[in-house]
C-alpha cells in the first residue's frame, strides 16, 4: 500500500560515527570499517537525541560503520539493511585524501566528476533517486543510516537539485539532518534540520 506523505513524515538522516579514516579525511566506500572509541560513544549520545521518536521504518547501510552507529543508537532490532544505502564507490580513489587526489587532477570533486573504476554522479543519482521514491511510498518518522557523500547526494536530489548541487551540503561524522516538506505537501520537499551534531529539538 502506498501511503501519501503526510504532517508526519520525516526523514532522519543520519550519517555513522567517526572512523579512523573519516578522522584522516580518507575516501571510505567498501572498506569496511569499524567505529573508532569516539565514534562508538557519539552513536551512544546520538540515542539520547532520537529517544522518544518513534520510527515506523529503520533502514542501515550494510557497512559496518552505520550499521554499529544504528545499534548503539538503539535502533538494531528494528534495522533493516538496504544495500542502496552504502556510500559513493570511490573505485581507485579508495582510502586516498583529497590533497593526493587533486596532486593529479587539479579540481577534482566528486559531486562532478566521479570516481574512475568507481561511480559516477549519474550512477548515484540513479541509486539515491530509488531511496527517495521508497521513502516517500511510506509514513511516519523513519530512520535512514548511512554515509557522507550518500547522505549529501540524496538532500540535494530530495529537494530537486541535480546530484552536484551535493557539493554545497557539509556533513559531520554522526549528524543528523530532517527532510521533509514545507507545508506538508508532498510536491514541496524540503531541509527542515540540516547537520545536527548536538542536542534535541526534532
Amino acid at each position: 500500500m502506498t501511503h501519501t506523505p503526510t504532517a508526519l513524515q520525516r526523514v532522519f538522516l543520519i550519517r555513522h560515527g567517526e572512523t579512523a579514516w573519516s578522522l584522516t579525511g580518507q575516501h571510505t566506500s567498501h572498506t569496511d570499517l569499524a567505529l573508532t572509541a569516539t565514534g562508538e560513544a557519539a552513536a551512544r549520545e546520538l540515542g539520547e537525541r532520537l529517544r522518544g521518536i518513534a520510527f515506523t521504518h529503520v533502514v542501515s547501510s550494510p557497512l559496518e560503520r552505520a550499521r554499529q552507529t544504528c545499534a548503539l543508537a538503539g535502533l538494531a532490532a528494528r534495522m533493516r539493511i538496504d544495500p542502496d544505502l552504502r556510500e559513493w564507490e570511490y573505485g581507485d580513489y579508495e582510502g586516498a585524501r583529497l590533497v593526493d587526489i587533486r596532486r593529479d587532477r587539479p579540481g577534482w570533486n566528486v559531486f562532478r566528476d566521479g570516481c574512475p573504476n568507481g561511480e559516477m554522479p549519474s550512477d548515484l543519482s540513479a541509486r539515491v533517486d530509488r531511496v527517495i521514491a521508497h521513502v516517500r511510498s511510506l509514513h511516519g518518522d523513519i530512520a535512514l543510516f548511512s554515509h557522507g557523500h550518500l547522505a549529501r547526494a540524496l538532500s540535494a536530489r530530495w529537494v530537486g537539485l541535480p546530484i552536484a548541487e551535493g557539493r554545497t551540503f557539509l556533513l559531520g561524522t554522526a549528524s543528523v539532518s530532517v527532510l521533509g516538506y514545507e507545508h506538508d505537501q508532498p510536491d514541496e520537499p524540503a531541509i527542515v534540520h540540516w547537520n545536527v551534531t548536538s542536542g534535541r529539538g526534532f
